[in-house]
Parts: structure tokens; sequence; C-alpha cells
């Protein structure tokens, strides 16, 4: 097969096989632009291409870079032999063609120089081993021994070579033959998903750093759940993730029965996916129900009960993302957020919920109320439509409160309108529990309803209260 048409249109990839010839190397474009050019599939990853040469790939990086007339940022890396260079969007990786062996105790090959039939054999899965020659005397002519393109037309992820080297080499391809099967909605080869099984505890040589970059990427993708199926069935999410994996099953006494909160939270997770791209929030549908094996009760009048899960949730929710090496910024803050008040607006669903209650929720929600709203509307996942219905009805009930009250109060994030410190100047007072309690008592009445959210009626309430508590304005 040619692919000259396919690739006219890129004239950077015409000007570095110029340079391999000049040079007298063999060299070509391999991995995912191939891939993702035969799939006709567009994405950022598109903007990468990666060459290999027989050969010196940073002597073929320098060539390039130095056949442009402006200044062009070359990086190289001698330690991995591979060089980069930055041309406007694009970034082009320049490698030799090389083989790899590997100790069993360690994922840091010993790398020799090798041919293009080697280093083919090296990679992943066949549909990321097809390489396009660049040469003037092949140009176009697509290398693949491993039947790559069969593969990509069979909708299938398989290795080039047995699966048990494969993986034993780099474990971190049985995450990335789950993310690209997620990603591109293909299927595992069985001998490849087999091969997930047996290695599945090799996952423990590799950080927790490039395993939530992997485990991401299949989140991100359209229909996370089922990365998450294969994960769970191939024994990988157990090595990384088993609070989750600790949320599959049933447990039955008598005719009384719980849901699977396993198969439960990825149908919230595909819901929330339907409806964003944010990946924060998708991770506040993984957590949300995180803590249900921990406060999983049986009470025979009323069955499996799990009380307070959302607040111990919050609670686990650091722990998880420190292990998972996720980040323990406002982003983990967010996701405990959402955690914490899922059940809320859940509450509210009642004709007679008050001002007050729905203040409150504006108040802890802040502007993560809407986000709050979506993770809730994903949360109902029954098989009865009617229910379904029922309840998306009550919450649209409860978007619409939740305007009305904010129009009329402006509780979204708000600060009390008297400070700590104006109380403190006002009364003579050092910092002191009773500055807080005034705060509090202030705050308290305006989500009450007792005042209005402003500092008029505001500081009219701190001077009845301080005289409650006999103190006395300052003298001047």
């Amino acid at each position: 097969m040619n692919l000259t048409k396919e690739i006219a249109h890129l004239e950077v990839i015409k000007r570095v096989g110029e340079c391999a010839d000049e040079l007298d190397l063999e060299a070509y474009v391999v991995g995912g632009f191939v891939r993702d050019l035969l799939l006709k599939r567009e994405n950022k990853s598109a903007k990468d291409i990666d060459f290999v040469c027989v050969g010196s790939g940073i002597e073929l990086a320098k060539k390039v870079a130095g056949s442009f007339d402006e200044h062009v940022p070359l990086s190289v890396f001698k330690n991995f032999g591979t060089a980069m260079i930055k041309l406007d969007d694009w970034e082009l990786e320049f490698v030799g063609a090389r083989k790899e062996s590997y100790r069993h105790d360690s994922r840091k090959p010993i790398v020799e120089d090798g041919t293009l039939q080697e280093d083919q054999e090296r990679r992943d899965f066949t549909i990321n081993a097809m390489a396009i020659s660049i040469n003037k005397a092949s140009y176009g002519e697509l290398v693949d021994p491993f039947d790559g393109i069969r593969d990509l037309k069979r909708k299938l992820i398989r290795t080039p070579l047995d699966p048990d080297t494969t993986f034993s080499d780099d474990p971190l391809r049985m995450l990335r033959a789950v993310r690209f099967a997620a990603q591109l909605d293909f299927d595992i080869d069985p001998a490849t998903f087999d091969g997930l099984i047996r290695n599945a505890e090799r996952l423990k040589i590799i950080s927790g750093e490039r395993i939530i970059d992997e485990l991401n990427k299949i989140i991100l993708s359209k229909t996370p759940s089922y990365g998450f199926k294969l994960l769970f069935v191939s024994k990988l999410l157990h090595q990384f993730f088993s609070e989750m994996v600790d949320l599959q099953g049933v447990d039955s006494v008598g005719d009384k029965s719980h849901k699977d909160n396993f198969y439960h939270t990825l149908q919230v997770l595909d819901n929330v996916s339907a409806a964003t791209d944010d990946l924060w929030l998708r991770w506040a549908a993984i957590m949300h129900d995180i803590a249900k094996p921990a406060t999983k009760r049986f009470n025979k009048k009323v069955g499996w009960t799990f009380h307070g899960h959302e607040d111990k949730g919050a609670r686990m929710t650091p722990k998880i993302f420190r292990k998972l090496k996720l980040p323990m910024d406002e982003r983990m803050k967010y996701v405990q957020k959402l955690v914490r008040l899922h059940l809320r607006p859940i509450a509210l669903v009642n004709d007679k919920v008050t001002d007050s209650a729905i203040r409150r929720l504006l108040y802890e929600a802040g502007d993560d109320v809407d986000d709050l709203m979506k993770l809730c509307r994903a949360d109902v996942t029954s098989k009865n439509p009617n229910r379904v219905k029922r309840f998306l009805a009550n919450f649209d009930k409860v978007e619409q409160k939740i305007q009305e009250v904010e129009e009329k109060d402006h509780v979204r994030n708000f600060q009390p309108p008297v400070s700590g410190e104006e109380i403190m100047e006002i009364f003579g007072l050092s910092p002191s529990k009773v500055v807080g309690e005034l705060k509090e008592e202030i705050k308290e009445a305006i989500l009450e309803g007792q005042i209005e959210n402003n500092k008029e009626q505001a500081v009219q309430l701190m001077y009845r209260l301080a005289k409650s508590k006999g103190i006395t304005k300052k003298e001047n």
C-alpha cells in the first residue's frame, strides 16, 4: 500500500525524507500518526509526528533543523538517543531504530541499535507498529509486518509479539491497551486480553504518575465505563484502585438486596460524560459512592443502608487522591465538595422545601452548584423510566428554586457583610471566640432569611447581638 497522497499535504515529512537521503539514512514515519492517518481520525496527537531512522536519529534531527532559513528550536536528549524539533504547531520526534531487552525486575530496557523490523517488534500494538517510508526511492510505502492495517479494519488491539513478552517488558502497555480500546472503541484480541490477566500484577512496578496519566485518558474517553470494565475483568484495576473494586458485588439477606454500586458508579460516570468533558466532574462521579462499602449496614425493617457515605466519602477523597498521585489542590477540593454534597439536592425535591435550605446549599456549593446538579441528575440510574422521569422533573423544580433564591438573596459564594476585622475595630476587641460567634450568627441570620444579605441590616443585627453579650461600642 502506498500512502503518498495521504501525506502529500505535509511538506515537513517530505523535507525530513530529503534530509535522510542526503545522510544516506533509511527514514520512516511511525506510530500514532500513521494509525490516525489510516483511521482518518483527527485529534490533538495528530500534531505529533514520530520519525525513526536506521542510524542516528539525533543526526537526522540536526540536519532537518539546519535545513530551514530561520532558527528552529531543537532539543537533544543524548541519554535516550532522541531529539525533538518544534515547528509551528508541530512536534517532530526523531529516534534511531533500536531493539530492547529487559530484566524481569525493571522496566528500564537495555537499548541497542537495531533494524526497522526490530524497532517495530518492540512497539506496543500492531496498530502502532506501522511505518511509512519517506525516502525518495520508496516514498509513501507502508511497512506493516504485523498486519496492523487489518487490525484497524477489524477494530482490534493486538500485540506484535507474544503478549507476555510485550507486557512483561513494559507493564504500562497493559493500561495503554485498555486506553486505546476505550478511545477508539476497539476490542482487545482474546490472546492479548489473556496476557493482561496473566501479567496484571506486573503493573505494580510502574510509577503512580504514569498509571494515573493513562487512567485519566480512559476517564476522558467517550464511554469511560467500557475502559473500567476492561480494567476490572483483567484485574488491572485491583492493582492500584482497590477502593473502586470494593464497590462491586451485591449482598442479600432474605429478599432484601442492594444494587451493585460498581456498575451503578459506571452508569453515573457515563451519564456525566454525556453532559461534560470536565475531567474533575467525571472524577466526582467516580468518587460519589466510594464510601458505600465502609458504611453498609443491614436493618431488618428497611434493608440495606449506607448512612453517612457522602461525608465518609469526602473524608476518603484526599487519601485516595494522594495514593493515586492525583493533584491535591483546588481540583481535589472540588471533587471532595461534590462528593460531600451529592445527596443534598435530593433532599430538596419536596414541595415544602424552604428558602433557607436552598440558601444553605447555594452557600456551601458556591459556583459549583451547577456541576452538583449535573452530578445529581447523572445519579438517577433506575431501570424504571417513570421513576427516572419523576426524579428529573423534581430536579427541574429544585433548579428553578435555586435560580429564584439566588436572584433574590445573592448568597452564592457570599461573604458576611460585616467582617471580623470590622467587628474588632468597632468594639475594640482582640481576635477571640466572641468575634467568630458574632460573624457566625450574622451569617446564620442571613441564611435563615431573618435579615437580608446587605450591610445595613447586618450592622444593625451586629449591634443587637453585641448588646446581648454585654459588648459595647469602643469609645473614640
